[in-house]
């Protein structure tokens, strides 16, 4: 039998950065950020690193992946952190969108809401116009309600301006619902799993030159709306916190994190799954 070609797989790039350097491209949670602290405190670890990918001709990485948990660490005063590093040119990278099913928050109260956003004007129309505007960016967004109406979200600006009156939608609903993150605005396929739905917000899908066109500019997305797909995700590192804390150089640290890298090889500690898979333990 011929054995089937498998490509080398390449070890995820794993560094010690400044805390400073970390620019999030997205809102964090404010009121996670206090409990999300407090744990990793008292773990004394830190499992899973932010996914950060650099800015060519600046020394900020934008953080791709774990807004909460770069800002956590931030407020406990750690100057550098283990992050990995990611090529955003990677083809095996994906860029999608999350969109936002809100419960338990009146439908009338959301409605009345959202009509007194200054700047975003709602138009009745049916899913398929909705989703061609969308994909067109002549909408922000638009908004899916559980009896099947459809309502575009419209609003003037550049990219800049434009994820401001996203903010502004998201913030209606942000701390008055339960926000649950979902990839489909088919209400059939999310009945059974979820209850007292308000509506759904379906967002647009970016490109990576967007994000960094927004970071640059010195905005912020909503928290929660863009998906990161990475490849050869590095999870449970088990970092101490202690390390990150001390006054040491960063390239002494980061030959520290070299030769753990080596040794974790060298014992056979690292493996990698390519299934997809479940964690019932998040």
């Amino acid at each position: 039998m011929i054995p089937r070609h498998r490509r080398e797989i390449k070890i995820p790039t794993l560094q010690f950065v400044a805390t400073g350097d970390l620019v999030l491209h997205e809102q964090h949670d404010a009121s996670r950020t206090a409990p999300l602290a407090e744990r990793l405190s008292n773990d004394g670890m830190l499992k899973n690193p932010p996914v950060v990918t650099p800015i060519a001709g600046d020394v900020r990485l934008i953080v791709l992946d774990g807004a909460n948990r770069s800002t956590a660490l931030a407020r406990l005063g750690l100057p550098h952190v283990v992050v990995q590093i990611v090529d955003y040119e990677d083809p095996d990278l994906v860029l999608d969108s999350w969109y936002h099913l809100i419960a338990e928050f009146p439908r009338d109260e959301f409605a009345a809401a959202i009509q007194n956003i200054h700047g975003i004007t709602f138009t009745k129309a049916n899913v398929w116009d909705a989703r061609a505007a969308l994909a067109r960016r002549h909408a922000l967004a638009y908004i899916v309600c559980p009896n099947g109406e459809v309502f575009i979200a419209s609003g003037e600006g550049d990219l800049h301006g434009r994820a401001a009156l996203l903010n502004a939608l998201v913030d209606v609903y942000r701390y008055r619902s339960r926000i649950f993150r979902v990839s489909t605005d088919q209400f059939e396929h999310l009945g059974p799993y979820y209850q007292d739905v308000t509506a759904l917000i379906v967002f647009p899908r970016y490109v990576p030159a967007e994000i960094i066109e927004i970071v640059r500019s010195g905005a912020r997305l909503p928290a929660g709306i863009t998906r990161h797909i990475i490849p050869r995700r590095a999870l449970r590192l088990n970092i101490p916190l202690a390390k990150m804390a001390e006054d040491k150089p960063l390239a002494e640290k980061n030959d520290w994190l070299a030769n753990w890298l080596q040794k974790k090889l060298s014992s056979r500690e690292i493996r990698l799954y390519e299934e997809s898979t479940w964690l019932f333990d998040e």
